[in-house]
C-alpha cells in the first residue's frame, strides 16, 4: 500500500475514533486534523474502499456533527469544518452522483455547508459550496426534464428544485453582504423576489432578510445600500398580507426614515418625512410620532405645525412620559415658545391624573434649565402645597424633586451665588419636614454647611454638620466638614481626629469592603483638599498628617509626588531642631519613608515603558537633592546618613547620566561604603559583619563602574576616589579573608604612581582585626618608606611615622621576630633611621626616644640569651640614638652610660662567649 493509502487509513481512523468518542479532550485537534487533511485526500487514495462505504462514513460524520452541536460539545466553527469534510467525501463518490437521491444529497450538503461557513464568517469558502449546489440543481433539473412523467409530477419536481435554488440564492446574498459585494447581493435578492409569486410562503423570510441587510448597512453608514434593502423589505412585506405584521412594516419604514434623515441632504429630508408618515399609517407608534417630530424640527417647520403635531399626540392619548419627552424635544431644539406652551397644556391635560405632579416637576425643571427661576419657584410652591393637601408625590417623584432643587443649588454654588444655593437647599429641607421618605438628610445638611461656611456663618455650619454627623458619622464628606470647622476654629486635636477617622474609612473591615470601594477615591480626594485647606489656614501639623495619609493611599503618581514635596517644604526648616531633639529617630524614619515613597512612584513611572516627561525627571532631581541634603545634615548619625545617601543614589538613577549626576552617584556610594565598613568593625556577630562587608563590596563595584564613566567626562586627577576604592575593596577582602587578595594587590605593587599614604593605609588595614596579613603590611611599609626617601622634600613627620609603623611591625615587643625578615635586615632599618636623623633636622624627639628604647631593649634581650656581640651592636645603636636626643638627653644620658659601661665590662669578662654565639 502506497503513502496515500496509509494517509487515508489514518484519516479514516480519526473519523471512526471521533464518532465513537463522547467528549474527548483531543476532539478539537482531531477536527482540525481532518479539516486540513481533506484537501490532500482524493478518490485514488482510497481506491480499495467502495463508494458506498465512503458515503456511509461521510453521512455518519455529518450526523455526528449535528448531534454534538445540539449537545453543545462542539462550536459552530468546528461544526462547519466537519460538514466541510463530510461534504467533500460524499462528492468524491462518483458512482452515486448519477442517481437523483445522490444529487439531492449533494445539493443539501453543499447548501448547508456553505451556510455554515457564512455563519462563522468565512464567505469565500462558502461560495465554493454554493456554486456546487447550483451546479447540482442544474444537473437535477436536467434529470427531471429527461424523464417522461406526468405534467403534475414534473411540475412538483421542478418546484422542489426552484425552492432549493431560492434558498441557495438567499444564502449567496448573505455571503455577498459579508464580502461587501452589493451588486451580487442585490442581484440574488431580486431573483428571489421574482420567485416569490411561486413561493408566497417565503415572503416573510425574504422580508426579514432584507431588513437585516438594511440594519447592517445602516450601522456601516452605507445610506444608499441601506435604503435599497429597507425599501425592498417593505415592498416584499406588502406582497403577502400574512407575511408581515403592520408593526414590523412600520419598524422598517421608521429605520428607512432614519436613513434618509442621516443622509443629510434636503432631497432626502422630504423622503424621510413622507416615509415616517407612511410608517405611522401602517401602525401608529410613539417611536414613529417622536421621529416625525424630530424630522420636523430638523427642517424649517413653522411653530403652528409643530404645535399641531404635539396636540395630535395628546389627542391620541399617548402616555405622560412620552408627551413630556416631546416637550423636551421641542425645548432642546430651541422652540421654547411651542415647548413651554405645550408643557402648560400637558399639565392641564393630566391634572386629574395620579402623575400630575410629575408634569409639574418636569415643567419646573425645564424652567430652571432656561433660567426662569421665578416661574420655577411658583411651580415648586404649587407642588409642595399639593403634597401637603393630599396630592402626595410618589417616592420616585420626591427624589426627582430633590434632584431638581439640588442641581439648581449646585449650579448656583459653582458660580459663587451662595445665598441663592442656600435658598434652594432650604427649599429641599422644608419639603423634607413634610415628607421624610428616601432622602439623604445627612447629605443635605452637609450641603447647607458648605453654603454657611462660604457665607462665614460658622455657628450655623457647625449645627448643620453636627446633625449630619449624628445620622451619618462614617461618611467621608461628613468627616471632611467636621475637619474644616475644626481647622477654622484652630482646634488641632479635633482636626487630627477627623483626619484619622477619614483615613480609617479608606481601610475598612471585610463587612464594609464592598461599600468602601465607592468611597475610597472620594476619601483620597478629600485628604488632598484637607491638606490644602489646613495649609491655607496655617495649620501645619494638621496639613502634615493629611499629606502623609494622602501619600500612603493615593495611587496617582503626580498627586503623591506633589504631596511629598509639600511635606518636605513643611519639615525641612525644622530639621536642625529635630536633629537635637529626643524623637530624632522617629522623625528621620518618617523622612526615609517619604523618600522611599517618592522612589517607589518614580520607579513605576520609569518602568512603564512610556516616554518619560521632563516633569518626572525634574521630580527625580528634586528628591535626589533632598535626600543628599538630609544625608549631609545627619553627619552625626552615620547609619541614618548612609540611608539618605543610598536613597539619593537610587533616585539619581532616574536622572540623565551627566557629569553632575555621576559625581553625586560616586559620592553617595563612597559614603555608604565607608559607613558600612565602619559599622562592620562594630558588628556584634560574624554574620552581621559579613552582611555589611558584602553590601559595601557591592557598592564599591557599582562606584567603580560610575568612576570609569566619570573619568571619560573630564580631568579628575585630584579626586581621591581611585585611592578610596582601592582601600575600601582591600579592607573588605582582607577582613573576609578573600582568596583573591594577592591577585588584587598585584596591580597595586605594580602601580608606579601609588602614594606612600595609600601604602601605609594598606599596611594598617592588613593588621586590623579580624584581618592579619603581616607580610602584606611589611611589603607596603617598605615600599612606602622607599617612596618617602626619594622625595625631593622629605616630610620628616610622615617619614618618622612610617619608620615607627615598620619597626613596630618587626619588633612588636622586646624581642624582634625573624618570621618576616632576618635580624640583620631589622638592624638595618634602625641604622637607616639613625643615619636619617643625623642628616635631617626636626625629627620628632619622642620618636628618637622610642627608637632608642626599642634598640636598647633588643640589646638587653640579646644579652639575656648570651648573644653578646649582637647585644653590643643593639646597645651601641641605642647609644647613637641617645646622641640625637635634645632636651630629654640628660634624663637618660647618665643612666644609659652607666648601663652601657656595665654591659661592656660584662662583655669583656665573657669575651670567650663570642665564639659560641649562634
Amino acid at each position: 500500500m502506497d503513502d496515500d493509502n496509509f494517509h487515508f487509513m489514518d484519516f479514516k481512523e480519526i473519523i471512526e475514533n471521533l464518532i465513537v468518542s463522547d467528549d474527548s479532550p483531543n476532539m478539537p485537534e482531531a477536527i482540525d486534523r481532518l479539516f486540513m487533511d481533506i484537501e490532500n485526500i482524493n478518490r485514488e487514495s482510497m481506491a480499495e474502499i467502495q463508494d458506498a462505504q465512503v458515503e456511509e462514513m461521510a453521512i455518519n460524520l455529518w450526523n455526528w456533527a449535528v448531534t454534538k452541536k445540539v449537545n453543545l460539545v462542539i462550536n459552530e466553527d468546528q461544526k462547519a469544518k466537519l460538514r466541510h469534510v463530510a461534504c467533500r467525501l460524499v462528492c468524491m463518490c462518483e458512482s452515486l452522483a448519477d442517481s437523483e437521491e445522490g444529487i439531492r444529497r449533494h445539493i443539501l450538503m453543499n447548501m448547508k455547508t456553505g451556510k455554515g461557513w457564512v455563519d462563522v464568517g468565512n464567505p469565500v469558502v462558502a461560495d465554493e459550496f454554493f456554486q456546487a449546489a447550483i451546479a447540482g440543481l442544474e444537473q437535477m433539473y436536467g434529470k427531471i426534464m429527461e424523464k417522461s412523467s406526468t405534467e403534475a409530477h414534473l411540475t412538483m419536481q421542478k418546484t422542489a428544485v426552484e425552492r432549493d435554488l431560492f434558498k441557495v440564492l438567499s444564502h449567496q446574498a448573505e455571503s455577498a453582504i459579508a464580502q461587501d459585494d452589493f451588486p451580487r447581493a442585490s442581484s440574488c435578492v431580486l431573483r428571489c423576489k421574482d420567485m416569490l409569486i411561486r413561493f408566497p410562503k417565503m415572503t416573510g423570510y425574504l422580508h426579514i432578510l432584507c431588513y437585516n441587510f438594511g440594519v447592517e448597512t445602516y450601522m456601516q453608514s452605507k445610506h444608499e445600500e441601506s435604503s435599497f434593502w429597507l425599501s425592498q423589505s417593505y415592498d416584499i412585506g406588502k406582497m403577502e398580507k400574512s407575511s408581515a405584521e403592520p408593526e414590523m412594516l412600520a419598524k422598517v419604514l421608521r429605520l428607512l426614515a432614519n436613513v434618509y434623515l442621516d443622509w443629510n441632504d434636503r432631497d432626502y429630508y422630504n423622503k424621510a418625512l413622507s416615509t415616517i408618515d407612511l410608517a405611522n399609517k401602517e401602525h401608529l407608534n410613539p417611536a414613529g410620532l417622536h421621529l416625525k417630530m424630530k424630522i420636523l424640527l430638523m427642517g424649517e417647520t413653522v411653530n403652528e405645525e409643530l404645535f399641531g403635531v404635539g396636540m395630535e399626540i395628546l389627542h391620541l392619548n399617548m402616555p405622560l412620559d412620552f408627551c413630556l419627552h416631546i416637550a423636551k424635544l421641542l425645548i432642546d431644539y430651541e422652540r421654547d415658545s411651542v415647548g413651554f406652551t405645550y408643557l402648560e397644556i400637558i399639565c392641564d391635560h393630566f391634572k386629574s391624573s395620579e402623575n400630575a405632579g410629575k408634569a409639574l416637576l418636569f415643567q419646573a425643571d425645564m424652567l430652571l434649565q432656561r433660567k426662569e427661576e421665578l416661574l420655577a419657584k411658583e411651580k415648586i410652591e404649587e407642588i409642595m402645597k399639593g403634597n401637603q393637601t393630599g396630592r402626595k408625590l410618589t417616592t420616585e417623584l420626591v427624589g426627582y424633586l430633590h434632584d431638581i432643587l439640588w442641581e439648581k443649588a449646585a449650579r448656583s454654588f459653582e458660580v459663587k451665588r451662595y445665598d441663592d444655593a442656600l435658598q434652594w437647599y432650604c427649599s429641599s429641607l422644608r419639603f423634607y419636614e413634610h415628607d421624610q421618605r428616601d432622602l439623604d438628610l445627612a447629605k443635605l445638611k452637609r450641603n447647607l454647611a458648605s453654603c454657611y461656611l462660604r457665607l462665614e456663618q460658622l455657628d450655623k455650619a457647625k449645627e448643620a454638620v453636627a446633625e449630619a454627623e449624628k445620622s451619618d458619622p462614617k461618611n467621608v464628606f461628613t468627616q471632611f466638614y467636621v475637619f474644616k470647622i475644626a481647622v477654622i476654629e484652630g482646634n488641632t486635636d479635633r482636626a487630627l481626629q477627623a483626619i484619622t477617622t477619614l483615613e480609617s474609612l479608606i481601610t475598612p473591615g471585610e463587612e464594609r469592603r464592598h461599600k468602601i470601594l465607592k468611597q475610597r477615591s472620594a476619601s483620597i480626594m478629600l485628604l488632598g483638599l484637607a491638606a490644602q485647606f489646613a495649609l491655607e489656614n496655617e495649620q501645619k501639623i494638621v496639613a502634615r498628617a493629611a499629606l502623609e495619609y494622602l501619600c500612603q493611599y493615593s495611587e496617582d503618581q503626580q498627586q503623591v509626588l506633589m504631596a511629598l514635596k509639600c511635606l518636605f517644604r513643611l519639615v525641612l526648616p525644622k530639621v536642625p531642631e529635630i536633629l537635637v531633639s529626643e524623637n530624632i529617630k522617629e522623625e528621620m524614619d518618617k523622612f526615609l519613608i517619604y523618600l522611599n515613597t517618592a522612589y517607589m512612584h518614580l520607579a513605576r513611572c520609569f518602568n512603564g515603558g512610556a516616554p518619560i516627561p521632563d516633569s518626572r525627571i525634574n521630580d527625580a532631581h528634586w528628591f535626589r537633592k533632598i535626600a543628599w541634603n538630609m544625608a549631609v545634615q545627619c553627619d552625626k548619625d552615620s547609619v541614618i546618613m548612609r540611608e539618605f545617601f543610598m536613597l539619593s543614589y537610587k533616585l539619581s538613577q532616574f536622572c540623565p547620566s551627566d557629569q553632575m549626576v555621576l559625581i553625586a552617584q560616586k559620592t553617595c556610594l563612597l559614603m555608604a561604603s565607608a559607613v558600612d565598613l565602619e559599622q562592620g568593625k562594630k558588628a556584634s556577630t560574624p554574620f552581621e559583619q559579613t552582611m555589611l562587608l558584602n553590601r559595601a563590596l557591592d557598592q564599591i563595584h557599582k562606584c567603580r563602574e560610575i568612576w570609569n564613566l566619570l573619568k571619560e567626562t573630564g580631568d579628575f586627577s585630584n579626586d581621591p576616589c581611585e585611592k578610596l576604592l582601592l582601600l575600601y575593596e582591600f579592607e573588605v577582602k582582607a577582613k573576609k579573608n578573600d582568596p583573591s587578595l594577592d591577585t588584587f594587590l598585584e596591580s597595586v605593587w605594580q602601580e608606579p604612581n601609588v602614594e606612600s599614604k595609600t601604602l601605609e593605609m594598606i599596611a594598617s588595614l592588613a593588621m586590623e582585626t579580624p584581618a592579619c596579613y603581616p607580610s602584606i603590611a611589611l611589603k607596603a611599609l617598605k615600599r612606602a618608606l622607599s617612596l618617602h626617601k626619594v622625595k625631593e622634600s622629605v616630610n620628616i613627620l610622615k617619614y618618622s611615622q612610617c619608620v615607627h609603623n615598620l619597626i613596630n611591625l618587626l619588633v612588636p615587643d622586646r624581642a624582634p621576630g625573624e618570621e618576616l625578615c632576618p635580624l640583620e635586615e631589622i638592624l638595618g632599618y634602625f641604622e637607616d633611621a639613625v643615619s636619617f636623623i643625623s642628616q635631617h633636622e626636626g625629627y620628632p624627639e619622642m620618636e628618637v626616644l622610642w627608637l632608642m628604647i626599642k634598640s636598647w631593649n633588643v640589646g638587653i634581650f640579646m644579652y639575656s640569651t648570651r648573644k653578646f656581640v649582637t647585644a653590643e651592636k643593639w646597645c651601641g645603636l641605642a647609644m647613637r640614638f641617645l646622641d640625637h636626643l635634645g632636651s630629654l638627653k640628660r634624663n637618660y644620658e647618665t643612666q644609659m652610660n652607666f648601663l652601657y659601661n656595665k654591659l661592656a665590662e660584662a662583655l669583656h669578662k665573657n669575651e670567650s662567649s663570642v665564639f659560641h654565639e649562634e
